[in-house]
């Protein structure tokens, strides 16, 4: 494969992995404090590639200096795309909302940059692919590139994806996943961007359902057949800045998956669910066993060896904080659990690693791309009032 050229007409040279790796960051509220408290401390935990906290990109001058400041960054920056121009960072890490992140992705894979970007991979399809497509241009050049689905991140999930491999529940049949959350309860809680098709792409669908959908597919592995979906809006109205705003996403999805293995997962997604304030529930049932996991309690498994005589059988609780479990030796003794920030911190570590080993991290965009093509899938289901979607997985080709 010939080596493509640059947006100036140049061809850029394989990158080197430096002796110290300069990180930019793109974002600074939610997910880039979640993303900052990891960057900030996993060479603390954990033996990864020398890096720098460089600089952090926002639209406000303000705001985004004093969040350097705050957490860690050296420096603060308006303009994303003279970041990119400078010699000094290798890595940048995109916080940005998703209709922004097909512009700065590819145009920070085609200046040679490692790319992570926040879940969804993208607003739509369309883009998801054209990230896809760059991401595996700047692949042949040693420029790597990752999606942040943090819960593949769980060392609960992480052990549960072990077990299934290993054989411990057999065939599995069908799965349940479900993603509540409660925030928009309340019909006065006010607009946001996230609720606007134009900025968010979708609701809780790319919001939440993205990441249920990604842990099916990360669980089990294989690919998505069919597709049956509904999306539901509850509250079509908030108080915006000027007066009532429309809503036009999703405030809840319901999504039946068909695998290529045969395996049937319904999946149920809401930011409506009161009392729910951030439930990720999976359900795992195989011929030989069964798994249970909830996000409101990530240290805890509970796993069904149904091998075992019946007068014996049940649901035992594994509290998944030893040594032997994954990435946990890198911190306390056992039974002194840990939280929520920690996958992102094992994920920048995974991230760090597949650079210096100069190997393809997972989940890839095409791995993104998978569950974007599902994403749209519901969508296409629910406007046509539940028809089945076949869905297709032809390969991304150069040039496409």
């Amino acid at each position: 494969m010939n080596s493509p050229e640059s947006t100036d007409g140049t061809t850029p040279e394989t990158p080197s992995v430096p002796g110290t790796l300069g990180v930019a960051m793109i974002g600074y509220a939610f997910m880039g404090k979640a993303h900052s408290n990891a960057w900030r401390n996993v060479a603390s935990y954990f033996d990864v590639p020398a890096f720098e906290q460089k600089v952090l990109v926002g639209r406000d001058a303000g705001q985004v200096a004093a969040a350097a400041e705050k957490y860690g960054w050296a420096e603060s920056a308006t303009d994303w795309r003279s970041v990119l121009e400078r010699d000094d960072i290798h890595i940048v890490d995109i916080c940005a909302p998703g209709w922004m992140h097909a512009e700065i992705a590819i145009a920070a894979l085609e200046a040679g940059k490692h790319v992570l970007v926040e879940k969804p991979l993208a607003n739509t399809l369309a883009e998801a692919e054209a990230m896809t497509e760059a991401a595996a241009t700047a692949r042949e050049r040693g420029v790597q590139s990752m999606i942040g689905f943090n819960y593949r991140r769980v060392p609960a999930l992480a052990l549960a994806k072990e077990l299934i491999a290993e054989g411990r529940l057999g065939t599995v049949r069908h799965v349940r996943a479900a993603y509540l959350q409660d925030w928009l309860t309340d019909p006065e809680s006010p607009m946001t961007w996230r609720l606007n098709k134009e900025t968010a792409g979708s609701g809780a669908l790319g919001d939440i359902a993205s990441h249920a959908i990604d842990q099916v597919l990360f669980l089990l592995g294989g690919t998505v057949t069919e597709v049956s979906g509904r999306l539901h809006t509850f509250v079509t109205s908030r108080p915006g800045a000027d007066g009532p705003e429309d809503v036009t996403v999703d405030d809840a999805a319901w999504a039946t998956l068909t695998l290529d293995s045969g395996t049937i997962a319904s999946v149920e997604v809401s930011r409506m669910a009161t009392g729910r304030k951030n439930s990720l529930r999976l359900e795992i049932y195989g011929d030989k066993g069964s798994l249970l996991f909830d996000l409101e309690n990530l240290s805890e498994l509970g796993f069904l060896d149904a091998t075992v005589p019946v007068r014996e059988q049940g649901f035992r609780r594994i509290l998944v904080n030893e040594p032997e479990h994954p990435y946990m030796d890198a911190w306390w003794p056992q039974g002194h659990v840990i939280g929520w920030e920690h996958t992102f911190t094992h994920e920048i570590r995974d991230f760090l690693l597949a650079i210096g080993g100069g190997t393809a991290p997972s989940p890839s965009f095409e791995e993104g791309l998978a569950v974007q093509r599902v994403l749209a899938a519901v969508e296409e289901s629910a406007n046509a009032k539940s028809s089945i979607i076949q869905l297709t997985t032809a390969p991304i080709t150069e040039g496409a």
